[in-house]
């Protein structure tokens, strides 16, 4: 009887490996089990499987460092979410705390939301936790021996419960505390008396088309947050990430207060690097995100920001509210919050590409840097030996993004890029070596995902 050999490998999937630093082409990465056991260039080796995906793009799986799967429908909405996420190339979600109808302010909680990922997920999790608005400090702790990777706060209120406003004395302790765990914590960058005051008087005055939304929410606003949550993290020792940096000076600030040094960070999410207040007229109420979307000039600003390599990472901030929520004339009445999670890769490796940049950036921005903050590199966010067999395989190609072919629940299938022409689109998304997105279908099923602990401080 001849002996039979098994392969050394369970899955080869070839094409041209995209990492960090380098393109590699006609390369291969080899799979063993859930994670990289080989990559190379040229005669792939023997495998149970081989994936050939020739002439596409093989990147790390993205890991969006800043997204919200429960704001409208609460933990049911994970599902959802992360099957978009799996047809949008995400392999691993960090998502946000500020979950309908409580938010995640301790450990007990934590451990609710956790069952809810490990039930329903189609990829990968990792979770912020945030406070109360009073009494909630000694409640940190416990979160982050749970596995949290990061924490949030705002200095605006969108609700006392569940997205409260923390006050300034609360925020200083905070700080110190979340110091002593070694997490960053993030901060929804807005002045609140600044932008009840300008929303207030433009409501008076019958202004409420949608630029208003940009009026009423002006740069000052985000720079004056910027400025306070620094100076405490400097205070305090605390490693301060601003949520959301609509501004290339948010990313000036952070690197003036690192030179002080401080631990002064900043994200940008991929509607400020492309839309405009032009593009909030158009949409309307499909426009509306806080903070809201700049001037043209503003956005070549962030792109000078990102090349200058400023920024800590690039998000979606995916915030899916039901359609019937964005659509009224007055501006003021509609939900905050874009889809993005299905668009994210077509949209982020498009807007390089009509730069000339290289997709070795997305690699960077778009899952290394943001696995590195949230304490989940190098088993995630990385195309290396030893790490997650997370992949995106995008192929180029020409064509308009159709809000249609959102596989997320159907009164969340809009976006504000409907229509946008795209320059490559999601072959296939493998999450830990398994093919979770053919191109076509979600091969995933809820529960495929997990909750990953943040693994480094």
């Amino acid at each position: 009887m001849p002996r039979i050999v098994s392969a050394p490998f369970d899955r080869v999937f070839l094409g041209d490996v995209v990492t960090a630093s380098d393109i590699i082409r006609q390369g291969y990465v080899a799979v063993r089990g859930e994670t990289i056991a080989a990559i190379g260039q040229g005669a792939p080796p023997p495998a149970a499987e081989t994936q050939d995906h020739s002439g596409c793009l093989i990147l790390p799986g993205l890991v969006d460092g800043h997204m919200h799967t429960s704001s409208a429908i609460g933990w049911a909405g994970i599902e959802g979410a992360t099957r978009s996420a799996a047809a949008g190339g995400v392999t691993t979600c960090v998502d946000m705390p500020y979950d309908v109808p409580k938010p995640v302010t301790d450990a007990a909680v934590l451990a609710d939301k956790i069952g809810w990922v490990e039930r329903l997920a189609h990829v990968d999790m990792a979770l912020y936790g945030t406070i109360t608005k009073t009494g909630g400090v000694d409640a940190i702790a416990g979160l982050a021996a749970a596995g949290i990777s990061a924490f949030k706060l705002s200095t605006y209120e969108y609700d006392a419960v569940r997205f409260p406003r923390i006050d300034h004395p609360t925020m200083v302790a905070a700080f110190a505390e979340i110091a002593r765990t070694g997490l960053p914590v993030a901060v929804h960058n807005e002045d609140q008396e600044l932008v009840e005051r300008l929303t207030a008087e433009a409501r008076a005055a019958g202004n409420t088309s949608a630029i208003w939304h940009c009026r009423t929410r002006p740069p000052l606003a985000e720079t004056m947050a910027d400025l306070e949550i620094f100076e405490i993290g400097l205070q305090t020792g605390a490693h301060v990430h601003i949520a959301h940096s609509s501004l290339a000076r948010g990313f000036e600030i952070a690197e003036v207060f690192r030179r002080m040094g401080g631990q002064a960070t900043g994200e940008a999410c991929i509607q400020y690097l492309c839309m405009t207040e032009e593009d909030i007229v158009r949409l309307g109420g499909r426009g509306k995100c806080n903070p809201p979307f700049r001037t043209q000039d503003e956005v070549a600003r962030m792109w000078g920001a990102l090349e200058a390599d400023k920024v800590a990472y690039i998000s979606t901030d995916h915030a899916p509210w039901p359609a019937d929520r964005k659509g009224s004339p007055d501006i003021f009445a509609n939900g905050a919050g874009l889809t993005g999670m299905q668009s994210f890769a077509p949209l982020m490796f498009t807007l390089l590409d009509e730069r000339g940049l290289s997709p070795t950036l997305m690699a960077t921005y778009c899952a290394e840097r943001s696995a590195k903050l949230h304490g989940l590199y190098p088993r995630k966010g990385a195309i290396r030996i030893g790490s997650d067999a997370d992949l995106l395989v995008l192929q180029r190609a020409d064509y308009a993004f159709d809000e249609a072919a959102i596989v997320d629940r159907p009164e969340l299938r809009w976006s504000p890029y409907h229509g946008r022409r795209m320059r490559a689109r999601v072959a296939a998304t493998v999450l830990r070596g398994r093919t979770i997105w053919d191109g076509a279908t979600v091969l995933a099923t809820p529960g495929s995902g997990r909750f990953v602990k943040r693994q480094s401080h």
